[in-house]
């Protein structure tokens, strides 16, 4: 099993916090929770579907910029697809 690791943008958006995932954002990874914690968890199921969802459709997963080790000031979230 292949591990995917995407930046996720999470910020406050009138009262809520909004997230996304830039990589896949036009794929539909976009979500918001009514709590940072709502939304980290949410953009987390959302990246996981888009992503199995390329995967069963043979689309190529995008690669963001990566080295052994990366530091993000962002939030990141890792999914795991069968690939």
């Amino acid at each position: 099993m292949k591990t995917y690791l995407f930046r996720v943008v999470i910020e406050p958006d009138d009262g809520k916090w909004r997230a996304y995932c830039p990589a896949l954002e036009e794929k539909g990874a976009a979500t918001w929770g009514n709590t940072f914690e709502e939304a980290l968890k949410n953009i987390q199921e959302v990246v996981q579907m888009v992503v199995e969802e390329m995967l069963r459709e043979g689309e190529p997963i995008p690669e963001e910029p990566s080295g052994d080790v990366k530091v993000f000031p962002e939030v990141h979230v890792a999914v795991a697809g069968l690939g």
